[in-house]
């Protein structure tokens, strides 16, 4: 080593008791980085790391930036989450479901519903739509089914497409129609008698949501009518049931809550077997 080695070490050792950076040192003094930091790696200051907190404050703050700006809503590399363009049979049965009974956070979607028929429906759609499997879950207690998909573009695909249905299915095809009022009805809606009257009712806290259900209705001749301080919709009246029944009814392996407090019948049964009940009783009345 040059005899002047000890002096220029001792000089290096100086300016970094003065806060200079690395980087500085190295330029003042042409020693090369690797070797400067052999030298004074044992030197701490308080401007030192202040000057180490700021930075990592900088790259933390790039780092919110990026996934804010060039990462948003893109998944990991084999993540890859279709999104189809146009509408669809399945895709207004996968949005309107999602609408519903599921949740549409930033990150991820989640379906959750009691009836298994219903959570494998979901499931087996979104495999053929979107080819992606979720993270399923039951809740022992309450019974109820949760299908979870953590995908950020899906999420925001979904939002989006939620937004977009309200307005399109007012001109959709009768057929899309139809399936958006089977999910809504599948997933919100109930039949059954209540005070000697044979209904088929739907909740929701929209009410835009519930007039849109009704014109929905009316365009396949079923009259119904909005009840704005209970928060649901009402069908009513043999032909009106009947109508319900034969466009629209409730899918196979939907069943009421037997738990609930409220529950008049206390026993599993289809939404379907009671409603053929209730109409089947106007003949017997």
């Amino acid at each position: 080593m040059h005899k002047t080695a000890p002096l220029l070490i001792q000089q290096c050792r100086a300016l970094r008791r003065d806060g200079f950076s690395l980087r500085e040192i190295s330029r003042l003094t042409n020693i090369p980085y690797t070797t400067l930091y052999s030298y004074v790696r044992d030197i701490v200051t308080p401007k030192i790391l202040e000057n180490i907190k700021y930075k990592q404050i900088q790259n933390t703050n790039r780092l919110i930036n990026f996934n804010r700006t060039v990462k948003k809503g893109r998944c990991i590399p084999g993540r890859v989450v279709i999104k189809p363009k146009v509408w669809s049979d399945d895709l207004v049965y996968l949005v309107a479901h999602f609408m519903f009974d599921g949740d549409i956070r930033t990150h991820s979607c989640t379906y959750y519903n009691r009836n298994k028929a219903l959570i494998s429906r979901v499931i087996f759609f979104m495999k053929k739509v979107f080819n992606l499997k979720p993270r399923l879950s039951l809740n022992t207690v309450s019974g109820v089914y949760r299908a979870s998909y953590y995908y950020v573009e899906l999420a925001i695909y979904m939002h989006q497409k939620s937004k977009e249905l309200i307005e399109y299915i007012k001109q959709a095809k009768i057929k899309e129609q139809i399936i958006f009022l089977k999910a809504f009805f599948d997933d919100e809606g109930c039949t059954g008698l209540w005070q000697g009257k044979r209904l088929v009712r739907g909740y929701q806290k929209n009410l835009e949501i519930l007039k849109l259900i009704q014109k929905l209705l009316n365009n396949v001749n079923i009259n119904s009518r909005v009840d704005s301080t209970y928060k649901e919709i009402v069908i009513s009246g043999r032909d009106n049931l009947i109508k319900f029944q034969n466009i629209i009814n409730f899918s196979e392996g939907v069943y009421i809550n037997p738990l609930r407090k409220n529950s008049i019948w206390k026993k599993k049964l289809s939404k379907r077997y009671i409603l053929q009940k209730i109409i089947t009783s106007y003949k017997l009345s």
